[in-house]
């Protein structure tokens, strides 16, 4: 095997053994959609792990067969102090948002949407489109930028081959591709991996990193832990090296990597803030924004939080009520 990377910056770390302390975290089915619902397999966050570096979701889904399952028709709905990151293998997908922003989501390049302070966008697939498969991640805003205005990016990563594999770096850097896109969370790492029939790839990594694979098309091994299909390993920091090892068939995984956050979140439908207070308040906004409940007099005067939409489009979602309990912080 061999250390492809062999940027300077990257040498001075101390690279050592692959670390084995790896945890696997199954992946749950979830639901989304209405009468035809697309189930996605959700491995981020769980119980026993909210976070990874900054990224605090992944929803994995398909490859679906858009006249049984009806696509991906999820209507205006909210978010706040994350970042949206839409990754496609097939199919296509529609994005709109209150930011201005119209884009088509295709395989192998990246729609990166940063909520800020706040925004609502919708996502449908393309009447066309006949299977879908792809994979939903969120990042959480650190609390410097996560009040920032919202913003909206696309990239084309170029492939990097190396022997037995080809890799697409989407976010950060990682065998000399280094991603141009501006994610207002330093120190973090995105990339789709395709590996050849019992290929073994070696990669240079940064040691101050936490890092997850995602075993996207079926079985690998993450250093010596087999991680089984839609399962995810988790790496701790404190090693330079990773090593993932495909089966007899080819393997796709995705990478993701970064600096542990360092803040307690609070993680409630599609918001992320800092305690319980935040999330109704955001939740209250939206309602009201979107004529769901009654505003307050106080609103008046007050700039939009969650911006304008062109009309026309699916009826925006009802945010579901809050639980009758204080919603905890996660670490």
């Amino acid at each position: 095997m061999t250390d492809f990377d062999t940027r300077p910056e990257m040498r001075v770390l101390d690279h050592g053994q692959p670390c084995t302390a790896i945890e696997v975290l199954e992946p749950r089915l979830v639901p989304l959609g209405g009468v035809r619902e697309m189930t996605v397999y959700r491995t981020l966050p769980q119980r026993q792990r909210s976070l990874v570096g900054a990224w605090c979701f992944l929803d994995h889904y398909g490859p679906d067969d858009v006249s049984v399952t009806g696509g991906m028709r999820m209507p205006r709905h909210p978010h706040t102090g994350l970042a949206t990151v839409s990754w496609l293998f097939t199919g296509r997908v529609q994005h709109l948002d209150s930011g201005g922003n119209a884009a088509a989501v295709v395989p192998g390049e990246l729609n990166l949407m940063i909520a800020g302070r706040g925004i609502t966008h919708q996502e449908i697939s393309d009447p066309e489109t006949s299977t879908l498969h792809g994979v939903q991640l969120w990042y959480a805003l650190p609390d410097e930028t996560r009040f920032s205005e919202n913003a909206f990016a696309h990239y084309a990563p170029e492939p990097v081959t190396l022997p037995g594999a080809t890799a697409r770096v989407f976010l950060g850097a990682l065998l000399g591709s280094v991603s141009p896109v501006d994610t207002r969370t330093p120190d973090l790492l995105g990339a789709e991996l395709i590996l050849d029939p019992g290929a073994s790839v070696r990669l240079t990594v940064r040691a101050d990193f936490e890092h997850a694979v995602l075993a996207e098309s079926g079985a690998v091994t993450v250093n010596s832990a087999g991680v089984g299909h839609r399962s995810l390993a988790y790496i701790p920091p404190g090693s330079g090296t990773l090593v993932i090892t495909a089966g007899d068939a080819e393997a796709r995984v995705i990478l993701l990597g970064g600096v542990p956050l360092g803040e307690r979140i609070v993680m409630w439908w599609n918001f992320i803030g800092r305690d319980h207070d935040e999330i109704v308040e955001y939740r209250r906004r939206y309602q009201a924004e979107l004529g769901f409940e009654p505003a307050d007099p106080e609103d008046a005067g007050k700039p939009a939080l969650f911006g304008e939409f062109p009309p026309g489009q699916l009826p925006p979602l009802p945010a579901p009520p809050l639980p009758n309990s204080r919603l905890l912080p996660r670490e």
